[in-house]
Order: structure tokens, then C-alpha cells, then sequence
């Protein structure tokens, strides 16, 4: 009976999801710096955080938050000042030569629970999903929609979130694409850095419509 409406929902997703954003950057940047291990904890930490934005979607908060500029506003910064931390870090990425210069830097192991909360904390605090999630949940799914079936949509979503960012993680944490990026050490860190900076302060001037 809701195959329609889902499949829709299904559609709209993947074409929100497969669209590089700062999602898709912390992944690769995971996975590329740390293996697979890290990157897929980053995956799952994103695809955590869609149940946070289906939450308050189906608990009616998303309107207050898209209805109130100091929220919204609160939201976005924190957002893109967790983009910026992040990618004011890479930037200051040191060649190899100096890294190893300092055996007690080089030979800390990302932990599972560090890449876990990137991963969920970039997704979790990002506005622009907050929109997203909220106009999904008001506009392509009918109100009348039985609050069960639009929590199996939210547990559908945030699988497949989950399982197209472990597959991101999964490319690029092959050791023929990380070594690739080795050759460029420092300066991939560094060209990520710019990235989420770039899209920290994209996030900075995102506005609440």
C-alpha cells in the first residue's frame, strides 16, 4: 500500500546521499588517512545520526528548528565550526619527514570511537540535513502515513546511509588507492583540510528558507 510513497522517499534519498558534502569528506578522509577500520566507523556514525534528524522529524521538532532563526542559526555554527576544527587540522598536516620526527604522534591508532563521532557529529549537527530530513518528512510523506511505517522509512534511510558510506569507506581505504594518496601525504590532508573548510564556511552562510 505505501510502496509508491516509499520507493519515492527511496529515490529522493540516494539522490541526496550519493552528492559529495561534508558526509562523504570526513569519510574519505578517514578512510584514506586511518584504513577501513576508521573509515567504516565514520560510515556507521553517520548513518547513526539519521536517526537524530528522523527523530525529531517524526516528533514534530524539525519545524520548530526550521521555524526559529536562533536555533537554526545555533545549529549552524556549531556545524561549521566542527567543519573548521576539523579542517584547520588537516591544513596544518607536516610532511612525512616531520612526522616522524615525533614517534608518539606517528604511532597513535585512530580509535574506532573517535572516527565513530566525527562521523556522526559532522552528519548529526549539519542544518542542511535538518532541511532535508524535515521536508521529507512533511512534504513527500503523507501526514497520514501511519507513524510505524514512517519509522521503518527512518530505519530504511539510515541503513542505507550507513551501507553506501561503508562502501565509500571500503574504496577508499584499498591499499592501491591509499598508497595512490600517500605519494601525496601531507598535501591530500591538506587539500581535504581545504575542503571541509570550504564547506564549513559554505555551512556558515547556509540560510534557513
Amino acid at each position: 500500500m505505501y510502496w509508491a510513497e516509499f520507493l519515492t522517499v527511496a529515490l529522493i534519498h540516494l539522490l541526496a546521499v550519493a552528492s559529495p558534502g561534508p558526509d562523504f569528506a570526513v569519510v574519505v578522509r578517514e578512510s584514506v588517512a586511518h584504513g577501513r577500520k576508521a573509515g567504516t566507523w565514520a560510515a556507521l556514525g553517520v548513518g547513526s545520526a539519521i536517526f537524530l534528524h528522523v527523530g525529531y522529524s517524526l516528533l514534530g521538532i524539525g519545524i520548530i528548528v526550521s521555524q526559529s532563526i536562533v536555533l537554526f542559526n545555533a545549529l549552524k555554527w556549531a556545524a561549521a565550526a566542527y567543519l573548521l576544527y576539523i579542517g584547520i587540522k588537516a591544513l596544518r598536516a607536516r610532511p612525512a619527514e616531520a612526522r616522524a620526527q615525533e614517534p608518539e604522534a606517528a604511532s597513535v591508532e585512530r580509535s574506532a570511537r573517535g572516527a565513530y563521532v566525527s562521523g556522526f557529529v559532522t552528519n548529526g549537527l549539519n542544518p542542511k540535513a535538518t532541511l532535508f530530513f524535515l521536508s521529507l518528512f512533511t512534504v513527500v510523506i503523507d501526514p497520514h502515513t501511519p507513524l510505524m511505517v514512517q519509522a521503518g522509512y527512518g530505519l530504511y534511510l539510515a541503513a542505507a546511509t550507513a551501507l553506501w558510506f561503508c562502501l565509500v569507506a571500503r574504496l577508499f581505504s584499498q591499499a592501491r588507492v591509499r598508497a595512490g594518496f600517500a605519494r601525496m601525504g601531507h598535501w591530500f590532508d591538506r587539500a581535504m583540510g581545504g575542503v571541509l573548510v570550504a564547506l564549513g564556511v559554505k555551512l556558515a552562510f547556509t540560510q534557513a528558507n
